[in-house]
C-alpha cells in the first residue's frame, strides 16, 4: 500500500505521539509499504529527505508560543497539494488535529482519498494547567477545546483512539462517524524482562544498594510529577527516584526537590539513550505515573513488559492497564499520600512485588505491535477498498442520471 501519515509531531520531537508516528512509519516500511511522512521542520526551510526508508516532507515552521519544541507549520498548501497528487498515497493516516492535520483533511476529498484520524489529545495537552483548573474558564476551555476536536474528527471518514476511555470521551462528546479502539501497542520482541545491569545504574549515577523507582514521561505540569516528589519525601522506604525526560516543568520540579530536600533521593537523567534505557527498566523495582493527561502511556507499557509492577494515578486510560490490587495499585489523582504508601508496600514485599509484575505481563500481552500493525492493515485495506468502491457507485450513478 501506498501510506501517507500526517502529524505536527514527529522525532526530533521527543513524546509519545513522535514515538507512535515514528514507529508506524517505519514499521510500515519495514512490511513491504510505501510511506510518505508530512511533519513540521525545525527550520525555516521545507526540506525532503529519506529516513529509515520513510519519504518524510518536513515543511517551514515556528515554536509554539505555550508549548515548548511543538511546531507550527506556516500554511504549505501548495506544497502540501503537489506531494499528494505526486505520492498518490491509499490512504491518509492523521495524528494530529493541528495545522497538518487540518490541510491533509481539507485537500484530501477534492483528490479522493481516505481519511482516518487518531486521537491523542486531551484538552490538558492542549491548555495550561493553570487555565484548566481556573474554577471559572477550566470547565469553558476544556468543552471548547473538544468542540474542535469532534468537529475535525466528525470530518474524517474513520476515527480511532488507542483505549476504549479516549473514545468514550469522543462520543461523549459527539463524536458520530465510525470509530475503533487501537492500541498504540509496544514491540514485545525487544521489550521483555531480563537480567538488571548494575554497571548501567552505576554509569547514570544511580545508587546500587537500594530499591529504585523510574518514571518516564514528559516533565510537563499536567504529568504531575510534583505530586511523586511529594510523594518520595513521605516515603518510610529509602528508595531512589529517577526521572527520565526533560520538559517545560523541570526548573520548578528540581526547585522542589531542593524545598523537600530530595537531593541524594531523585535524580534528573533526562533523555537516555535507548541502549540504556532497557537495562535500566530490568534494573528497576517499580515503574510510578502520577500524570492526569494520559489516553495511553507508551512508557508504562515498556514497563509493564520487563515485568514491573505499576503505581499510577486512578485518572482518564491508565485504569485500562493498571489493574488495581493485580499488577499495581491506583491512587487518587493528586494524593501523594497515598501514593508514597502504595510505593512502600510495593518495595517492602518482594513477593508482591513479582506476583503483580507477572500480572503486568499478562496483561500487556495484548498490545503486541506486531498483531497492531496487523489491525492497521487490515483497516487501512478495508477503507481503501470501500472508498473506492464508493466512488465508482458516485460515478456510475451520475453517469446514469
Amino acid at each position: 500500500m501506498r501510506i501517507m501519515i500526517v502529524t505536527d509531531q514527529y522525532p526530533p520531537m521527543v513524546g509519545g505521539v513522535p514515538n507512535v508516528t515514528h514507529g508506524l512509519a517505519v514499521d510500515f516500511v519495514a512490511r513491504g509499504h510505501q510511506v510518505w511522512v508530512v511533519a513540521p521542520s525545525y527550520s525555516t526551510r521545507d526540506i525532503q529527505r529519506l529516513e529509515d526508508g520513510v519519504h518524510v516532507s518536513r515543511f517551514s515552521s515556528f515554536e509554539w508560543p505555550t508549548y515548548k519544541d511543538l511546531r507550527i507549520p506556516l500554511l504549505p498548501f501548495a506544497p502540501i497539494h503537489k506531494l499528494l497528487r505526486q505520492s498518490d498515497p491509499d490512504i491518509i493516516h492523521v495524528h494530529s488535529p493541528i495545522v497538518l492535520g487540518n490541510i491533509a483533511q481539507i485537500l484530501a476529498p477534492a483528490l479522493r482519498k481516505p481519511v482516518i484520524c487518531t486521537n491523542h489529545y486531551l484538552p490538558s495537552n492542549m491548555l495550561s494547567r493553570a487555565l484548566l483548573t481556573d474554577p471559572i474558564l477550566g470547565k469553558t476551555l476544556s468543552s471548547i477545546t473538544y468542540s474542535y476536536l469532534v468537529y475535525f474528527y466528525n470530518r474524517c471518514d474513520y476515527v480511532t483512539s488507542p483505549t476504549q476511555t479516549a473514545l468514550n470521551l469522543l462520543t461523549a462528546h459527539g463524536l458520530h462517524v465510525p470509530s475503533g479502539v487501537i492500541s498504540n501497542g509496544i514491540d514485545l520482541r525487544y521489550y521483555a524482562p531480563g537480567p538488571p545491569d548494575p554497571e548501567v545504574v552505576r554509569r547514570l549515577g544511580l545508587p546500587t544498594d537500594r530499591p529504585l523507582i523510574i518514571h518516564v514521561n514528559r516533565l510537563s505540569p499536567e504529568k504531575r510529577i510534583d505530586v511523586l516528589l511529594d510523594a518520595m519525601a513521605s516515603m518510610q522506604t529509602p528508595a531512589h527516584l529517577a526521572l527520565l525526560s526533560s520538559g517545560p516543568a523541570e526548573a520548578a520540579l528540581r526547585e522542589q526537590v531542593e524545598r523537600l530536600q530530595l537531593q541524594d533521593r531523585v535524580s534528573f537523567l533526562g533523555f537516555i539513550r535507548d541502549s540504556d534505557l532497557l537495562p535500566l527498566r530490568r534494573s528497576a523495582q517499580l515503574f510510578v505515573i502520577p500524570s492526569e493527561a494520559d489516553l495511553q502511556s507508551l512508557a508504562m507499557m515498556e514497563a509493564m513488559a520487563c515485568g514491573l509492577p505499576i503505581v499510577a494515578a486512578n485518572s482518564y486510560a491508565l485504569p485500562e492497564l493498571v489493574h488495581h490490587h493485580r499488577n499495581g495499585f491506583l491512587f487518587q489523582p493528586g494524593n501523594s499520600a497515598e501514593m508514597a504508601s502504595q510505593m512502600d508496600l510495593i518495595l517492602q514485599d518482594p513477593n508482591l512485588q513479582a506476583r503483580m509484575g507477572a500480572e503486568s505481563l499478562h496483561i500487556v500481552a495484548t498490545h503486541n505491535r506486531i498483531n497492531v500493525l496487523d489491525q492497521w492493515e487490515d483497516l487501512y485495506m478495508r477503507l481503501a477498498r470501500e472508498f473506492t468502491e464508493l466512488h465508482k457507485l458516485r460515478h456510475a450513478y451520475t453517469a446514469h442520471s
